[in-house]
């Protein structure tokens, strides 16, 4: 449990740096981006590595049916990532659509995992997420982005979010955890 505890950290300290000790940061220059990038592929090592070598500690048990809530959660949390890049509807209405993204994710994989690595995998990187909304809100005001490609973004964002879903079930399906079962127990 120890790897995925590092490597947890590893990713907050890595993403919270520009923000929190903004002067240590800039030091680095233009090779902090890629120091940074690096911290964060190795805490993403770490964390894949450490959550499947984990001793399973149980918790609480989910609700049984819980799966297709993580689907329909995990649906809109791929979607939310992909509104910048696309830049549909959303994309000039929402404040933090990837962190919002990340914050479903985590709370869709609560709801259907019950054991000890998993509260500090996807608990910790939802509260991550929301500490990081914070941040960026308490910085200063949001300046809405000019339009976007408006309905056309959307279309490109659900085609990619039905391509990703289907991606990440495959993966899931591929480890022994069928999403479409409705429970994972």
């Amino acid at each position: 449990m120890s790897v995925l505890a590092i490597g947890i950290c590893l990713w907050i300290v890595a993403h919270l740096a520009k923000r929190v000790i903004p002067s240590a940061r800039m030091r680095l220059g233009a090779q902090g981006k890629g120091i940074m990038a690096f911290l964060i592929l190795i805490s993403l090592i770490l964390m894949v590595w450490g959550y499947s070598q984990a001793e399973v500690v149980a918790l609480y048990s989910p609700l049984a049916g819980m799966g297709h809530l993580n689907n329909g959660l995990m649906l809109i949390s791929v979607y939310l990532f992909g509104v910048g890049g696309t830049k549909g509807l959303l994309f000039t209405r929402m404040r933090h659509p990837m962190l919002w993204g990340a914050v479903i994710w985590s709370a869709a994989h609560l709801v259907v995992n019950g054991d000890l690595a998993s509260l500090l995998l996807f608990g910790g990187m939802g509260i991550w997420a929301l500490v990081n909304m914070a941040l960026i809100n308490r910085a200063g005001p949001w300046s809405r982005p000019a339009g976007g490609r408006g309905l056309k973004g959307d279309a490109m964002n659900l085609v990619g979010t039905l391509i990703l879903y289907g991606l990440f079930a495959s993966v899931h399906i591929w480890t022994g955890h069928n999403i479409f079962l409705g429970s994972y127990s």
